[in-house]
């Protein structure tokens, strides 16, 4: 059953849901901090032990995010800028200190949380220079006197954020969220909760105001309140398919935006026309980022039977040749999963796929090492029916499906549930723009190339992928109110 609180927001008494009692980990009176660990990937040792917060103190935070708001969305443009632009200098000025908390926290590659870092910084940069030109006023030419568009804040939005990134999915949706004049504030994932914390400081260091963005410390069970709140205007989700549904369900419930980035199984086309030397490195680099934890990874390699054989060669080549080791080391190429269970979850799927009939030239076998560690690994002659071929594998694990022909490869990439990401490779570019802008089902289309975001680039996927999307002019604007004025 549902507990139900009753709060006072602006003098009215509010029915608030808490936790469903039935729900895994909800079993807690309200009012007891319970803890939640860090844990380093790479020897198990606990990182940091956070205590989550109680529900007056969750409640007590949204109403200060809201009370910030309401000052914050009449700041101009040009002081949300210079902010955007301080939080930029602090990113680059604390790159080290930030990547090691992410190889700590979740195992990244010190070397990649450096990059993440640069591109947080990037895109606060990117929104203080174009945020004001994206949200400025349309004049339309009507038979009023006068017509136009604005777009206003709507105030402060629930960010639900995994921990695969656990800087860049933040701030691809906080640089623009700020910068359009809304507050926000954060679940993030429960093992990078010190990243959390760490974008908070940013943000107070940088000089916003105080509460304008927040860290929520709770767990999934308690999202639930956190939407129902009267104070939260919108929602943005990136995680599971399931996790999306989730939300969605409640938002919808209480008429509330949400924008969903859900699970891919992106698909790499490679035609038999293609440079396969070229391609099975660009596919291999895609599905090895973040050690294959990466929504947008090349997971699913369809490829046309004329070349085949040849190109699993060629991917079993650089497969092998990549190096698994500690993540501060330079030189390592895979460093370890976030956890052992998530580690564990694509070895049960890399096993089933084989039970169903997938060969495994490499890999598939968990190493005898400490840390949850898992080998790249390469699924053959993957057929529908196999976790391989209908699932996200979320981990180093390479899945190469035979296509009969160019339709039939396209065929096989459109028949997933998932449209995240997608990417085309041939030698006739004519051809290959062609698939990927009228033929491939996916938010993101690429030709030669793998998929990435960029904070130029509208980014969101299609069906089971989710819905709205992040970057550019349009995801700043999926959280305004988009009002017509008119006067005659």
């Amino acid at each position: 059953m549902e507990e139900v609180m009753i709060i006072k927001i602006k003098g009215e008494e509010v029915p608030v849901t808490l936790l469903d009692k039935t729900e895994k980990n909800s079993n807690h009176k309200n009012t007891k901090k319970m803890s939640m660990n860090a844990v380093n990937p790479v020897n198990g040792s606990i990182v940091e032990e956070y205590r989550q917060h109680t529900v007056e103190q969750i409640l007590d935070i949204i109403d200060k995010s809201h009370a910030s708001w309401k000052m914050w969305k009449d700041s101009s443009f040009k002081e949300r800028a210079v902010l955007l632009r301080r939080a930029a200098e602090i990113l680059r000025s604390r790159k080290e200190k930030y990547a090691d908390l992410m190889t700590k926290e979740m195992g990244k590659l010190t070397k990649d949380g450096k990059a993440e870092i640069e591109k947080c910084a990037w895109v606060c940069d990117y929104y203080a220079e174009n945020g004001e030109k994206f949200l400025s006023r349309e004049d339309i030419k009507t038979d009023a006197s006068s017509s136009y568009v604005t777009y206003n804040p709507l105030g402060v939005v629930l960010a639900v954020m995994p921990w695969n990134f656990p800087f860049w999915q933040v701030f691809r949706f906080l640089a623009p969220a700020l910068m359009a004049g809304n507050g926000a504030v954060l679940k993030h994932a429960s093992n990078v909760t010190g990243c959390s914390l760490a974008i908070e400081e940013i943000n107070k260091d940088a000089g916003f105001p105080n509460d304008i963005f927040r860290s929520l410390i709770i767990d999934s069970s308690q999202v639930k309140m956190v939407i129902e709140n009267p104070l939260i205007k919108a929602v943005t989700l990136t995680g599971s398919t399931e996790a999306g549904r989730s939300a969605a369900s409640i938002a919808g419930q209480n008429l509330k935006k949400i924008v969903l980035e859900l699970g891919g199984s992106d698909a790499y086309v490679v035609l038999k026309d293609a440079d396969v030397k070229k391609a099975a490195e660009t596919c291999v680099n895609s599905r090895l980022i973040n050690a294959g934890q990466s929504c947008i990874a090349a997971k699913r390699f369809i490829v046309e039977q004329d070349i085949y054989g040849e190109f699993v060669e060629e991917v079993r080549e650089i497969l092998e040749s990549k190096s698994i080791g500690s993540p501060n080391d330079d030189d390592t190429d895979i460093g370890p999963m976030a956890r052992k269970d998530l580690r564990d979850e694509i070895h049960e799927q890399v096993q089933e796929s084989i039970k169903k009939g997938a060969n495994c030239l490499l890999g598939g076998v968990i190493p005898d090492r400490e840390g949850a560690y898992y080998p790249p690994t390469l699924l053959t002659d993957v057929k529908p029916g196999m976790p391989a071929y209908e699932e996200e594998i979320f981990g180093p694990v390479a899945s190469v499906i035979k296509a009969n022909s160019e339709e039939d490869a396209i065929h096989i990439a459109n028949e997933s549930f998932f449209g995240l990401g997608a990417a085309i490779f041939t030698s006739n570019h004519e051809k290959g723009e062609k698939i990927a802008a009228e033929e491939l089902e996916a938010g993101f289309c690429a030709v030669n190339d793998f998929v990435r975001s960029d904070p130029r680039l509208p980014f969101g996927g299609i069906k089971e992928s989710g819905y709205g999307r992040e970057l550019s002019s349009i995801g700043i604007k999926e959280f305004v109110n988009i009002k017509t004025v008119y006067v005659k």
